[in-house]
């Protein structure tokens, strides 16, 4: 009996050991378990934990590493928790603190870090996901204490998202902004980052004034896409390039890429000899993508494909399959849509609308280099091979489509969807067959930063759109940002509806209604709120249809308090003659004195800024106190008088 219970423990000890443990869900933010983004244990997450940030109207001025490994089906997830307008929460880097326990190098590359720690124990992160956050400020100007203690400043390359090395991460639904590279993904030759999804972000404001070294987006990786990001324009005076890439098997689809240097900048792979020798390295796809060069914005070359460093072997060497783009460019100078590093780089493009504002005399295909295969592109008549000497090849099989205007359905409006009257419509031809099933074309990007099911007749357009016929218009989605939420009077705030889009055009017009007779129009407006109460401001977006929609979002303001009155006066034989400046808002003063060290007694309430009396021998002390309706300010200080 006794040898069978205790093979029965043994068993059952066994068992227990080899059970996975149970996944943790820790809850940041107001009312939550946790108050702070540092009390989550970062160094001892293990697969299925899930860390919740709960908005709130202050930013989480914390920063993290994450080096630790979730499973597949097991990943360890960051989730922001929206506030009650869709508010994503708030990691700020400026003036931040690292989360305590934690002993990480590279604190100065990055708000939040995925990749090598000495505590928790250094490892190749995987299976991560970090989602539904708005990340913003790592600049060399900026400061952080790091985990020794030490205020320091951020370098000049630092980013709000940091993956030093991570294999199968997820970055998706976040915004990230105000930073030297919005999102840097690393590799080394030893430890390479491998299956990164980057996904429906806004990603915008990245780089440095003067510098060309910093970017949107600077990424290498051994199978990196990128799907459905808002990558607006960099922080004005800066030249780096919007989206930088050094990667294997590398995918770009459905995207709005606007400004930047370059839109895009795919170059060779100097981080990882692992990714230069992988089998995908000299094969990319590029296609859905809005592409946006504004004007005088940097090179006047939109797409670069090959290689930037000395070594021009590692360059990519292979082919860049580009179909189903639209391209538009606002220069009014010249516009170079591509540039070939060497004539062994392919660019195949099919599908695509290369658009110009200007004259199409303006644009050139090519720069020096590279193969073209042209099949089924827009474009208008007058454009050239290239400005200059060109030694590659162009083989175009006679299926262009020329004209004065691809017929989008609101150019203005930046809506470049295609009309009905557009030529583009069924225009397209087939896909190379390398790109079927994985890279077909079957979403198409909604504004901002998602995507939807690209419509289908069984025949292709041309560019990033499908025309859907007799689609009716959808609602625009208001979004509100204000700044402060409460505060006293007279409160100044600062109200934006940027991040207010519509999924099928664009916004129109902003009218504001902040609650107290006070109104405004435009996308930003700043209002003061004079008289304390709690007001309900709301933003009331219109489309370029017509249709409308409003959020709201509720503003308390206080009644400032009242100043601490200064005290000073004088005695003269018994008589006590007490003097103060007149405090703002208050109705009456309240003095108060005491003999020697007796209690605080009322001496008298007045209305006016002094007080006189005579007293018996003693030691006579008094304070003042300012009050109105509806609150009393602090005691003055104390002035004393021995009367004799």
């Amino acid at each position: 009996m006794e040898i069978m219970l205790r093979l029965r423990i043994s068993t059952f000890a066994a068992l227990m050991t080899a059970m996975p443990a149970v996944a943790a869900t820790y809850n940041v933010g107001p009312g939550q378990t946790l108050a702070t983004v540092g009390a989550v244990p970062w160094a001892t997450l293990q697969p299925g934990d899930k860390v919740n940030i709960h908005y709130r109207a202050t930013p989480y001025r914390e920063k993290f590493v994450i080096c630790r490994q979730g499973t597949a089906v097991a990943p360890i997830t960051i989730s922001g928790v929206p506030g009650p307008n869709g508010e994503l929460p708030v990691i700020e880097g400026i003036n931040a603190t690292t989360a305590p326990g934690l002993n990480y190098w590279s604190e100065v590359r990055g708000i939040i870090k995925i990749g090598g720690a000495n505590i928790p124990a250094d490892t190749m992160p995987k299976y991560i996901i970090l989602e539904g956050l708005e990340i913003r400020g790592a600049r060399a100007s900026y400061t952080f204490t790091d985990d020794s203690g030490t205020v320091v400043p951020y370098q000049s390359n630092a980013a709000t998202i940091f993956v030093e090395k991570c294999e199968n991460c997820i970055i998706r639904n976040n915004v990230l902004h105000d930073a030297g590279n919005g999102l840097f993904v690393a590799s080394t030759d030893v430890a390479p980052s491998r299956n990164i999804l980057v996904q429906n972000n806004a990603i915008y404001d990245g780089g440095n004034v003067g510098s060309g070294t910093e970017h949107n987006i600077y990424t290498a990786a051994i199978g990196i896409t990128f799907e459905g990001n808002y990558i607006g324009p960099l922080l004005a005076g800066a030249s780096g390039n919007n989206l930088k890439d050094r990667s294997a098997a590398m995918v770009i689809r459905n995207n709005w890429v606007e400004g930047g240097n370059r839109q895009l900048d795919l170059v060779d792979g100097q981080d990882s000899i692992l990714i230069r020798g992988d089998a995908a390295y000299r094969t990319s796809y590029v296609y859905g993508n809005v592409l946006i060069e504004r004007d005088a914005d940097g090179n006047r070359q939109m797409v670069h494909y090959g290689g930037d460093s000395p070594t021009t072997a590692n360059f990519r060497k292979g082919t860049l399959h580009f179909y189903n783009n639209t391209m538009i460019s606002y220069r009014t100078d010249r516009t170079t849509l591509f540039r070939g590093s060497t004539n062994e780089e392919t660019i195949d493009a099919r599908n695509n609308i290369f658009y110009t504002t200007a004259a199409g005399n303006t644009v050139s295909l090519a720069d020096q280099f590279g193969i073209f295969n042209l099949s089924h592109n827009w474009i208008k008549s007058g454009w050239v091979n290239s400005f200059g000497t060109f030694t590659g090849t162009v083989n175009n099989d006679g299926t262009m489509v020329n004209g004065t205007s691809p017929g989008f359905t609101d150019e203005p409006g930046k809506d470049f969807r295609l009309a009905t009257a557009s030529q583009n419509r069924n225009a397209g031809g087939p896909l190379s067959p390398s790109a079927l099933p994985a890279n077909n074309v079957v979403r198409q990007y909604v504004k901002h930063h998602a995507t939807e099911a690209r419509p289908s007749d069984g025949v292709l357009d041309i560019g990033a759109y499908e025309y859907a016929s007799g689609a009716a218009n959808q609602p625009p989605v208001a979004v509100l940002s204000a700044n402060p939420l409460t505060g006293n009077t007279p409160l100044l705030v600062n109200f934006t509806g940027a991040a207010s889009y519509d999924s099928d055009g664009s916004i129109a017009s902003y009218a504001w209604d902040f609650g107290d007779t006070g109104l405004a129009s435009g996308v930003n407006a700043s209002h003061t709120y004079a008289v304390p109460g709690t007001y309900t401001a709301q933003l009331r977006v219109t489309d370029n249809s017509g249709a409308t929609a409003s959020v709201t979002q509720a503003i308390t303001v206080k009644q400032a308090p009242l100043r601490v009155p200064v005290l000073s006066g004088s005695l003269s034989s018994r008589t006590i003659s007490l003097t103060w400046a007149p405090i703002t808002g208050a109705t009456g003063y309240r003095v108060e004195r005491r003999l020697n060290s007796g209690a605080w007694a009322l001496a008298a309430n007045v209305a006016t800024a002094s007080f006189t009396e005579t007293r018996t021998p003693g030691t006579w002390s008094y304070r003042v106190r300012a009050f109105n309706a509806t609150q009393s300010s602090d005691s003055s200080n104390t002035v004393s008088f021995r009367v004799r």
